[in-house]
């Protein structure tokens, strides 16, 4: 792999390790190929909800190998706590040299404040029908195998590969709304508050615009996710940008052998033994 590219931050969310959607191995290539000084892990990194014994790939673990590399070496990193990983929120104020968890951040940027959230708190099904959103994540993985098994066939008949997740979320008029109205209101108190940007993640959209109203202006910022955008947003030289994984021509992907490996689940058990007792 060539030069990594510096930059002064960088946001993923959404990642969701330990679920079939999740694109651990291109997440991986796009950290390796960029050096941050603070890196923000905004929520929903590992899911917690679906997290089962029966899959943690070697990919997914390779990820967190990389993430503990990365707070070894002195990089900053913050993990802001979301809903599919909400258990860590007792954790909330922990650290341990470079790596601390938090349910929000604010960042000085070249002299404006970011204010960074996962952004769950605006979602009404969360608030009052957790049970609701956990089956509808569920529903979301088998999709997600669907749309693997549909791939499938359109390769092998060399018919262009189709997103039915996506799709079915962009046609939906009530899902657009949502979408809109998340926004909104992020933008309305960042902008009460006095805020330059407001940077989410939660629902799956990668944006990057100013909103305004009759209060003033922010820059609304959404990190978009590693299960269908493969995106993250970086800050560097008073400038935010959308990396878009499947734009980037010099990303390398390393096709390394995939299996379910005992060890490393116990790996990340023993980190999460390690967490409970430092904060106990």
């Amino acid at each position: 792999m060539g030069q990594k590219r510096k930059v002064e931050v960088a946001v993923i969310s959404d990642v969701h390790l330990g679920t079939y959607g999740c694109h651990a191995k291109e997440l991986l290539a796009y950290l390796k190929s960029i050096q941050p000084d603070t890196l923000i892990l905004n929520g929903d990194i590992i899911d917690i909800w679906q997290f089962s014994k029966s899959y943690w790939p070697a990919s997914h673990m390779r990820v967190i190998k990389y993430l503990m590399g990365l707070i070894a070496k002195g990089t900053k990193v913050y993990y802001i706590t979301g809903n599919h990983d909400e258990m860590l929120r007792k954790f909330t104020g922990f650290q341990l040299g470079s790596f601390q968890v938090v349910n929000k951040l604010v960042l000085e940027l070249d002299g404006k404040r970011a204010w960074m959230f996962h952004g769950d708190v605006f979602d009404v099904t969360m608030q009052h029908s957790k049970w609701l959103a956990k089956l509808g994540s569920q529903g979301y993985d088998l999709l997600i195998l669907l749309n693997r098994l549909v791939n499938f066939f359109c390769l092998k008949f060399k018919r262009e590969k189709i997103q039915l997740s996506r799709n079915i979320k962009n046609r939906v008029k009530s899902a657009v709304k949502f979408i809109n109205n998340f926004e909104r209101t992020a933008a309305d108190i960042a902008i009460s508050s006095g805020y330059d940007y407001v940077v989410c993640g939660h629902i799956h959209q990668p944006e990057m615009r100013d909103i305004s109203n009759q209060q003033g202006r922010v820059t609304y910022l959404n990190s978009g996710d590693w299960i269908e955008n493969l995106t993250a947003l970086e800050f560097d030289q008073g400038e935010w940008r959308l990396y878009r994984f499947r734009e980037d021509l010099n990303a390398v992907v390393m096709d390394e052998e995939e299996e379910h490996v005992p060890t490393n689940l116990q790996l990340f058990q023993h980190m999460m033994v390690e967490f409970n007792l430092r904060s106990a």
